[in-house]
């Protein structure tokens, strides 16, 4: 018994890694399936292979919810093409090599490499590199800044002035291909911030922007029980995130390979995630449908119209194409013109525009009549 006893714990040693960290010493490899799990067993680290085709991927999926969702993928456009690769740290990195011992991915720091460092899963997904003797939050590197097509809580969207670094989505090639696909959510900073999905680097979307308690274009986000969302401006960043005030209830947003932008809520009941809401709502919510001087109405047909004093700058505008937009009526006369409010529409663009935010309606006016 003695003897057996002792043989059944080496061989647990010596094939599970369920530590949260990564050493220098250890290293995860395809063919022995190794993971590093988070502490409390949320969040799983390990290669995988998402379809029949021979393609292997480092990533991030949950733990706890039988079905395999991935929320993060190193390797995204660099897959290993057999089932013959190892994770490890090599000279203050993570590295993946490739049956040739050829780096295929890297974090790139630049730490001291004298220094011991270790590879950590957190709870929250994020998978750190921080020096083996502090376990403090100054890492050398995260997933955190570098999203796949999923944002998690705690996780930030936007930029980092400081660095530089902007934190944005890009969606997978297709549901089951992790390769970076055609649409990405990004940040795009000015007078006021608001997000843009594009698709090969044209608008598609925008969200209009923060009225400090939801993106204007979203009525979907206002608070809820179990989410808090946050938007933060000031002079180191720029960033969105969201928090969950129930560890328990598990909930993500993600950019689907379609341009999507979605949040999903595991339903421990059902074993399913569930759909709470997504954007773009409905035809009104493609950019710049409509053209200028117009507005969108999904309950009327035709759905674009012009504001009142303008119209169709084509004849067919309502017929064919809509994008043409709407011109005035008779000159913009500043003497006697005055100004129509217009209730229930997304705040434009404001990539070109000028703000003064000392000045009220009345200057406001004043200023433009000039």
């Amino acid at each position: 018994f003695f003897v057996v006893l002792v043989v059944l714990i080496l061989f647990s040693c010596a094939f599970s890694i369920h530590a949260n960290t990564l050493s220098s010493t250890e290293s995860l490899t395809i063919s022995r399936n190794l993971t590093i799990v988070s502490p409390g067993k949320i969040f799983e680290l390990g290669f995988f292979k998402p379809s029949t085709r021979p393609r292997w991927y480092l990533g991030i999926w949950y733990k706890k919810i039988p079905e395999r969702t991935y929320v993060w993928v190193a390797n995204r456009n660099t897959p290993l093409s057999n089932s013959v690769g190892t994770l490890k740290i090599s000279d203050g990195n993570l590295v993946i090599l490739d049956h040739s011992n050829i780096p295929i991915w890297s974090t790139n720091t630049k730490g001291d490499v004298r220094s011991p460092i270790v590879a950590e899963l957190l709870d929250t997904g994020n998978l750190v590199i921080r020096y083996f003797n502090n376990n403090s939050q100054e890492f050398l590197w995260q997933s955190f800044d570098f999203p796949t097509d999923t944002l998690l809580p705690e996780m930030k969207l936007g930029w980092d002035r400081k660095t530089g670094l902007n934190r944005f989505l890009r969606s997978y090639k297709s549901s089951n291909d992790p390769t970076s696909g055609s649409f990405s959510y990004k940040l795009e900073t000015g007078v006021y911030s608001e997000f843009f999905m594009l698709a090969k680097n044209s608008p598609v979307y925008r969200t209009g922007p923060w009225n400090g308690i939801q993106f204007i274009g979203m009525p979907e986000m206002r608070k809820s029980d179990y989410v808090i969302y946050n938007f933060t401006e000031n002079n180191e960043e720029v960033s969105f995130t969201f928090l969950m005030t129930s560890q328990n209830t598990y909930s993500r947003l993600k950019l689907s390979d379609k341009g999507e932008f979605e949040r999903f809520t595991w339903i421990p009941t059902s074993s399913q995630w569930s759909l709470s809401w997504s954007s773009p709502k409905d035809q009104c919510d493609v950019y710049d449908l409509c053209g200028p001087y117009s507005y969108c109405d999904i309950n009327t047909s035709p759905i674009c119209h012009c504001i009142q004093g303008f119209e169709p700058k084509f004849p067919e505008w309502k017929l064919i194409d809509a994008a043409g937009g709407c011109v005035r009526r008779t000159p913009l006369n500043c003497g006697k013109d005055r100004f129509l409010p217009l209730k229930q529409m997304k705040l434009p663009d404001t990539k070109t525009v000028i703000v003064d935010r000392k000045i009220g309606m009345k200057d406001c006016k004043k200023r433009c009549l000039t």
